[in-house]
């Protein structure tokens, strides 16, 4: 598309484009990839030095793809792709980004905004507090995985407590839904009900943890760098485990539930370099399609405990 077409503002980068960097783009030689334009008001979302450096070899047009969505939508892509490859953002950049995101969706949480602008999840917290602790925030964050969930998680489950008792018969997902929380705390909530425990988990873990990463930061270090790894062992452990069973292997129900376990085991394997090569223009719909498929497993996950339950309170009513 021509190169005088296109309109150039708004980007996340707060001191514009890096010069330097231009012209090495310009003097390589090679064909550039591709620049994403935002179609209605085609708005350069991902590309400006690709742009620049076409300018710079006296190219009148450049070649490019074209994306579709809100004005919210293109700032939101513009700092993802260029938090995934080329010059990436600067710390301050990163950061006017994320008071960007807090004004157009307060309700997301900080670990859903701290994806997106490539930072700590802590830092996000420290941040919001920061520019918005005198602005009214919304009782619920949508997170990463596209739940809202409230603010304060006692809240929430306190409520699902109150409706476990006042209505033993209700479902986790129903529970879940009028409480505000995920399927998973409307079970762990049941559960702790169940042994005579407080739906609320006691706080003093929490303490002891801020009290060793004070006295010890390097083993706090240490053990959230390992806790990934421990997790995809489990995973990788139960999913053999199901893997060498018989009843799955061979029956048609089965062996769906191990192909579907096994792409994930993939993913989780090799997560970080498969984000790195998808393609910035397709990540909306990806994020979306992930999202979609999450709930369903998610909601998959409870009726399965619902019916170990049931299967078990029946196993139980016979022998009696």
């Amino acid at each position: 598309m021509p190169i005088d077409s296109l309109v150039t503002t708004a980007s996340p980068r707060l001191e514009g484009e890096d010069e330097e960097h231009i012209r090495t783009l310009a003097e390589s030689g090679t064909l550039l990839p591709p620049i994403v334009v935002h179609l209605p008001s085609r708005r350069v979302i991902d590309g400006m030095h690709r742009l620049r450096a076409a300018v710079l070899r006296g190219e009148r047009d450049i070649e490019a793809r074209f994306f579709h969505g809100t004005e919210a939508d293109v700032f939101l892509l513009s700092v993802a792709a260029n938090i995934q490859h080329g010059l990436p953002l600067s710390q301050r950049d990163r950061m006017a980004a994320a008071e960007r995101i807090f004004a157009i969706h307060p309700e997301w949480s900080d670990r859903m905004v701290a994806i997106v602008v490539g930072l700590s999840n802590k830092k996000i917290g420290t941040l919001r507090q920061r520019v918005v602790g005198h602005i009214p925030q919304p009782a619920v964050r949508i997170g990463r995985d596209g739940r809202s969930r409230p603010v304060d998680g006692a809240v929430g489950r306190q409520r699902a407590a109150t409706l476990i008792t006042t209505e033993p018969h209700a479902s986790l997902r129903q529970i879940a839904r009028e409480a505000g929380i995920s399927p998973a705390t409307a079970a762990d909530v049941r559960d702790r009900l169940r042994r005579g425990e407080d739906p609320i988990p006691s706080r003093r873990s929490a303490k002891a943890k801020e009290a060793l990463a004070a006295s010890h930061p390097e083993v706090c270090a240490t053990a959230e760098k390992e806790s990934p790894a421990k997790v995809i062992s489990e995973l990788t452990a139960t999913f053999g485990r199901l893997r060498r069973d018989p009843s799955l292997r061979f029956t048609d129900a089965g062996r769906t539930l191990l192909r579907m376990f096994d792409a994930c085991q993939a993913v989780v394997r090799a997560e970080e370099t498969i984000k790195k090569r998808l393609p910035p223009h397709q990540l909306a719909l990806m994020a979306e399609l992930s999202h979609a498929y999450a709930q369903i497993l998610q909601s998959f996950s409870v009726e399965l405990r619902e019916l170990q339950t049931s299967q078990a309170a029946g196993r139980e009513s016979g022998v009696g």
